[in-house]
């Protein structure tokens, strides 16, 4: 069972802010806009690639080429910017902070060990 992030409450505000910026037109899709956005919230907050998306919320590939196609035609950046003007409140509470998130010291600008010249190296003797 996976968790579920968007409440009831939460959804209304986000269905209101998609659909001023979704184009009602096309074939209906394997998942709802819904738990569309849940197995993205998901992969967003575990950092699983695409291939490990749980199979409750369906086909990785219907999820990421649905994902792909709403950049392509500008729903995330429309929805976005529906976000920023206050349109769903609640989604304040979504949405992780980078800051706040461990990284690797090598993703995080780290020096690099060197490696210590071995006797045998000829390249590290000459």
């Amino acid at each position: 069972m996976v968790r579920r992030i968007l409440s009831d409450k939460m959804w209304e505000q986000f269905e209101e802010a998609l659909a001023a910026v979704k184009d009602p037109r096309g074939a209906p899709a394997e998942l709802s806009d819904r738990e569309f956005l849940e197995a993205v919230l998901h992969l967003a907050r575990t950092g699983e690639p695409w291939r490990d998306l749980p199979s409750e919320f369906g086909r990785w590939i219907a999820v990421y080429m649905r994902f792909r196609r709403w950049e392509k035609s500008g729903v995330w950046h429309g929805l976005w910017e529906v976000l920023q003007q206050g349109a769903a409140p609640l989604a304040l509470h979504l949405f992780i902070d980078s800051t706040s998130i461990p990284v690797h010291p090598h993703a995080a600008g780290a020096r690099k060990k060197t490696a210590r010249a071995r006797l045998w190296d000829v390249r590290a003797a000459g």
